[in-house]
């Protein structure tokens, strides 16, 4: 059995992960950045996500663009792997195709790009880009990925699209190893581009009974097409000697949640989900609570001691998930935590289970 792999949220945002207004020690500075990375790779973490926005949102009232910061973070780390999301209608996918063959080289293979069809119109429509309905996000977002893939790895890669072009492109050098990439989205279009083009889907935090039923649709949607996306889940990750005290962190942190950026926040993403056609959208059952962790991150219930938060993940990988995407408040110190007292437990969880498969 493949052992599960981690990745953390990579705080380039102003305000950490929640929308609260609860002390926390976790800074978007450079700096601080660089710290929790190489401290990251050092405690057993495979990736880290950077977030992408132009406008500051979710609450936040700074960002760094995305990018440019996951190659400071790949220059001052040697393993870990960088996921720079980037938004199809922001970027030209062969410009962005060159920059990560560049990439590739000098980092030893190890950046990613996570493709987000956008959902934010304010940041499009102020940046003086058009906004397109939700269907053709999706649409414009599946060519984005077959123009990078094609200039990766093919000579004289011509394109004809809806959105993008090329012609007899080549590109010198084409990457060794084409970065994976990466996409979210909840919808049926998001689903199935994931079963069709994508290397790994991103999945909000759920239940287990949500995230079972979302893995074996996509899952159906590659097979349609001889191919099995990798799976990453959404969480929140609170541990602490106790549960009680885990589960007060997270009462703290929703009880000093920022009202009004969360409701703001809320009606933005209600309005994406609803623009779906079957109204299977990103935050389309979130209630206030949810939305304090902007990405449903408290519904994986990732909240607990290390032996209480190394079986719901070993859970949730029986069920399919192959990534877990961890969230936290004190991102420098609780990556340590985690990577010291649950990552060795999930190891030796899925060893017991891979020895009681063989028996």
């Amino acid at each position: 059995m493949t052992e599960l792999k981690f990745a953390y949220w990579v705080p380039n945002v102003s305000g950490g992960l929640v929308v609260s207004k609860v002390p926390q020690r976790t800074d978007h500075s450079p700096a601080y950045n660089i710290d929790a990375a190489k401290a990251a790779e050092r405690f057993g973490f495979d990736y880290a996500l950077t977030q992408a926005r132009y406008l500051a949102s979710y609450g936040a009232d700074a960002q760094h663009e995305s990018t440019s910061f996951s190659q400071l973070l790949l220059a001052h780390t040697e393993r870990l792997k960088v996921i720079a999301a980037v938004h199809p209608g922001f970027w030209q996918p062969a410009v962005l195709a060159k920059l990560a063959a560049t990439a590739q080289d000098w980092s030893n293979n190890r950046l990613a790009l996570n493709v987000v069809s956008g959902w934010f119109k304010k940041e499009f429509t102020n940046l003086g880009e058009l906004w397109l309905d939700h269907e053709e996000r999706y649409r414009r977002s599946e060519e984005f990925i077959e123009v990078l893939k094609g200039a990766w790895s093919t000579d004289d890669f011509t394109f004809r699209g809806d959105f993008y072009r090329t012609r007899e492109l080549t590109f010198r050098p084409q990457p060794a190893t084409p970065p994976e990439v990466f996409q979210g989205g909840n919808s049926t279009s998001a689903r199935r581009m994931g079963g069709r083009l994508s290397d790994w889907y991103f999945m909000n935090g759920g239940s287990l009974e949500a995230i079972a039923e979302q893995v074996e649709e996509v899952e159906g949607y590659g097979r349609d097409h001889g191919r099995r996306p990798g799976f990453g889940l959404n969480g929140f990750v609170v541990v602490r000697d106790t549960e009680e005290e885990a589960r007060q962190v997270v009462q703290d942190i929703i009880d000093n949640a920022d009202a009004d950026k969360v409701r703001d926040f809320g009606e933005a993403v209600k309005t994406a989900g609803a623009s779906t056609s079957d109204g299977k959208g990103m935050w389309a059952g979130s209630d206030f609570t949810d939305l304090v962790q902007y990405n449903d991150g408290f519904k994986t219930g990732l909240v607990g001691t290390p032996e209480q938060v190394a079986q719901r993940i070993v859970d949730y990988k029986k069920v399919g998930v192959d990534l877990i995407l961890a969230g936290f408040l004190h991102v420098r110190e609780d990556i340590e935590r985690f990577g010291t007292q649950v990552i060795p437990l999930v190891r030796e969880l899925e060893a017991a289970e891979a020895e009681s498969r063989s028996a």
